[in-house]
């Protein structure tokens, strides 16, 4: 099992490879833009919940969706196609946050802390962090947000209080994604819905290498919502 770090002023972070086996990379630091573009970068992302310390991941093996592999089901096309929702890019960053922090039946509290919620917050105003929103009327009914670098979006997570609206979202997001050449969606940790979309798991090493080459394109910074 590698050692885990205490972030320092002077330490930003340790090479991702030294990561233990379940990710934890980290501990400590802060949620400044500069630390949390700085750990994108490198391929680290933080999770952690209210009582505990800020903590740091870089997941070995990492689960990512290539936007060419997104699997659209015949259930989902034919539900963008009939209009049920509408979709919007950075209209109300805020309201998907506070939708993806809500609490859930399968879930006890929430790793979107007050504090997690304000550094994302802080992004979006500086153009990094992002939004899509599905609408049903003038009602907020899913949506997810997640950072942009390069030709890489990175997922932080995703809400849905009407059945297929944060599917409609991430197919929203694919479709835009496609049309400006992005290479991968992180979606971080395994999960059975992300996978029966079309998420694979990829090594470390490989995702690493893919990041560092990605991030040589030009970063899609700034508000989204004029995009569609």
């Amino acid at each position: 099992m590698a050692m885990i770090f205490k972030l320092s002023e002077e330490l930003l972070f340790p090479p991702p490879v030294l990561a233990r086996d379940d990710g934890l990379l980290a501990v400590g630091g802060d949620l400044s833009v500069e630390r949390l573009l700085l750990a994108y970068s490198l391929g680290i992302f933080p999770w952690y919940s209210a009582g505990d310390p800020l903590l740091w991941w870089a997941p070995d093996p990492r689960l990512v969706l290539v936007p060419a592999g997104f699997h659209c089901s015949r259930r989902l096309a034919r539900t963008r196609r009939q209009g049920k929702f509408r979709v919007t890019f950075d209209q109300d960053f805020a309201g998907v946050v506070k939708g993806c922090a809500a609490p859930r039946s399968d879930q006890e509290g929430t790793w979107i802390v007050p504090e997690m919620a304000a550094a994302y917050s802080r992004l979006h105003a500086e153009g990094w962090a992002h939004s899509v929103e599905c609408w049903q009327g003038e009602k907020l009914v899913g949506g997810l947000y997640g950072v942009s670098l390069g030709g890489f979006f990175f997922g932080e997570s995703m809400f849905s209080t009407v059945a297929d609206s944060s599917k409609v979202a991430l197919a929203a997001l694919v479709a835009l994604l496609t049309a400006w050449d992005f290479d991968l969606i992180d979606c971080q940790m395994k999960t059975p819905h992300l996978v029966r979309l079309g998420a694979v798991e990829i090594n470390g090493l490989d995702f690493s290498q893919r990041l560092q080459a990605s991030l040589q394109k030009k970063n899609r910074r700034g508000s989204w919502s004029g995009a569609h």
